[in-house]
């Protein structure tokens, strides 16, 4: 049985580029039960024209967990939902937010909100091909000279007659010329207050609400106006801030919520089956540096798994010396 993909996008972790992939999310998951975790985006061409079906590979524990696509051709976009489908994801978006020179030279991502009517297409040709399953987007507010107030609203409204009921939208506009994917990220401004008014103008639209956004705190006052929040830097940099407790604070759970030194013992296992595989320790610990972010022994832990987990042989003594580095209770001082 698959977790509701809408009752948890309340709160969600944002797909992100080298980042959100299978060990990362596993670990997340670790954290939060009720979390929507997303995959780094994969291509439509990649899966179906280079058969690249690996990509789509993921861990039964995950749930609910969403795949982002990125593609601008209806026919092929289907046929990649289709594979999604097929491999048990609760969701698939698509990614009209990107700003990258990779997504632009394959008319895909953020300058896709240039084309609506091609965008709303390709929706119903997903929407189509899912099966009952979920497809949903995620867009900016504009791009280079558009005015977002004029955009965002029709782009919205092109959306909701492709059949799309679900969008996340990133609060800035991404400048395509000039401005390189880390700074189309942080430099463009913020504009909350017409994300806000959008979900005032179509109250039928589950929106979620993108950029910037770093804490519990701040998602709970967007959730006073917003259907969801999606949290992206901050849930990888600060991990056990953002998740540790969005099970009781967002979504009202009665289980107590673990530590960080918790989930550290708690991958060992996860560690140990996928060195088993051939994986290095480093593909799944880089994830985990930021886990005692702002705690005693942080920069331990950091240092003991970035210096040793690339080296050949690393495994489980070296996570359990770099857990040793780190208190498990903060002394009082009396």
């Amino acid at each position: 049985m698959k977790n509701n993909a809408l009752k948890a996008a309340r709160l969600s972790v944002a797909p992100m580029m080298d980042w959100t992939d299978r060990h990362c999310r596993y670990f997340h998951r670790l954290m939060s039960r009720e979390t929507l975790f997303y995959t780094e985006m994969v291509t439509a061409p990649a899966l179906v024209r280079g058969g690249a079906v690996h990509l789509l590979d993921f861990n039964a524990e995950e749930h609910p967990v969403a795949v982002q696509l990125g593609g601008s051709d209806p026919v092929e976009l289907a046929a990649a939902t289709r594979l999604c489908v097929d491999r048990g994801y609760d969701e698939v978006n698509l990614n009209v937010g990107c700003p990258s020179d990779r997504v632009q030279s394959g008319t895909f991502g953020a300058v896709l909100m240039r084309t609506p009517g091609l965008v709303a297409d390709c929706m119903a040709a997903m929407g189509e091909a899912a099966d009952g399953v979920e497809v949903t987007v995620k867009c900016r507010i504009g791009v280079d000279d558009q005015v977002a107030e004029d955009v965002l609203p029709y782009f919205l409204d092109r959306m909701r007659g492709a059949g799309v009921t679900r969008i996340a939208v990133h609060a800035r506009k991404a400048w395509l010329q000039g401005l390189s994917p880390k700074e189309n990220r942080e430099i463009p401004p913020l504009d909350y207050p017409l994300v806000h008014r959008m979900k005032a103008e179509f109250p039928d639209l589950h929106l979620s609400i993108n950029g910037g956004i770093s804490t519990l705190d701040e998602a709970e006052a967007h959730l006073q106006r917003m259907d969801g929040v999606m949290i992206g830097r901050a849930a990888y940099h600060q991990p056990a801030d953002v998740l540790l407790e969005a099970d009781q604070r967002i979504f009202g759970a009665d289980h107590a919520p673990k530590s960080a030194h918790q989930v550290g013992e708690e991958m060992i296992p996860y560690i140990e089956a996928r060195l088993a595989e051939g994986i290095r320790l480093h593909s799944i610990t880089r994830h985990m540096l930021g886990l005692f972010a702002g705690r005693p022994g942080a920069r331990a832990w950091r240092r003991i798994l970035s210096e040793g987990a690339t080296r050949p042989g690393a495994g489980i003594p070296l996570l359990r010396e770099a857990l040793a580095a780190v208190p498990e209770t903060v002394p009082v001082e009396g």
